[in-house]
């Protein structure tokens, strides 16, 4: 007879934590490496996921910071017709106009490409210029506009029919704007939609506090707008008086740069309009003095109008 002990040790060996069942192969456990590169497959999936599976969804990439500020410069230039592309092609067209028409008078390549590119950009710095002036000119039209308002609430009306009311006896410089949203209200009874659009036809950074406040008070409620909106109006006339003489006593170093990077082009026509003067400046020496001229000019012209100009405030609620 077979013991025990013996029977124990002729028996097959049992994986620890597998059970032992007859006819079955024993289970191995898989090696690390295995496990790695499953893991690594499996990442290298997920990572490609949304290019092998792109979202249905998906959302509107919104505007360069540049052409989000141009088209800004834009509306408050009164040009909110014109597309960026318009603009764009009209650049380029006025700017090879010009180029054709200096290389026909004054034969000098690197002469008429320095004209081509001032040409290219004058369109947008015509259009700063005169956004300026606007935003300058409305800088003492925002207090007389918020009394009306406060006028207006003090008298009864419902806080959309104030601003309303604003499109016909407000100031004649922002009636335009009043009167769209008064045609969006309208149409949609969404003030917030309508405050949105007027915000984005006055791109003005005063408007934007105002149009904020009274959506702040037509969401919140309260009876303190009036008292807000005669605050804010004193202080708006307060910082337009202070900007507007500081700005009267910078102006000079304004004029002074453009005086200083317009006299070197001058002269520089002047001597391009003899024959020998057009052959050296045709030579790469030239060339390369109309270039570095270009490019120190610009330099110069930035930094002299950085030390004399006023920070512009900024649009913190677009």
């Amino acid at each position: 007879m077979t013991s025990p002990a013996l029977n124990a040790l002729s028996a097959p060996p049992l994986v620890t934590g597998l059970p032992l069942v007859t006819g079955l192969p024993l289970m191995t456990v898989p090696p690390l490496s295995v496990l790695l590169g499953f893991g690594l497959g499996l990442g290298l999936l997920l990572a490609a996921s949304p290019v092998l599976w792109p979202s249905a969804v998906r959302r509107a990439h919104p505007l360069p910071r540049l052409l989000v500020v141009l088209k800004d410069r834009m509306t408050q230039a009164g040009l909110h017709r014109v597309s960026i592309l318009t603009l764009i092609v009209v650049s380029v067209i006025f700017s090879l106009a010009v180029a054709a028409l200096t290389f026909a008078l004054l034969p000098v390549f690197a002469l008429a490409a320095t004209a081509g590119l001032v040409a290219l950009v004058l369109p947008i710095l015509v259009i700063t210029a005169r956004a300026r002036r606007r935003r300058t000119a409305n800088r003492t039209v925002w207090p007389d506009l918020v009394d009306h308002l406060v006028s207006a609430v003090r008298s009864g009306l419902a806080l959309p029919d104030s601003v309303v009311t604003l499109g016909y006896t407000g100031p004649a410089a922002v009636r335009e704007s009043f009167l769209s949203f008064e045609r969006s209200f309208r149409a949609t009874a969404n003030f917030a939609l309508s405050l949105d659009e007027l915000k984005d036809h006055l791109a003005d950074p005063v408007a934007d506090r105002v149009l904020e406040t009274l959506r702040m008070s037509r969401e919140v409620g309260g009876s303190e707008l009036t008292t807000v909106l005669r605050n804010l109006a004193n202080y708006l006339r307060q910082e337009a008086a202070i900007r507007a003489e500081v700005e009267a006593r910078q102006s000079w170093v304004v004029n002074s740069a453009r005086l200083g990077v317009a006299a070197p082009w001058i002269i520089l026509v002047l001597l391009a309009t003899r024959p020998e003067a057009a052959a050296a400046y045709n030579s790469a020496a030239g060339v390369a003095l109309i270039v570095g001229g270009l490019f120190v000019s610009v330099i110069a012209y930035r930094i002299m109008m950085a030390i004399g100009r006023i920070p512009e405030e900024q649009r913190w609620f677009q």
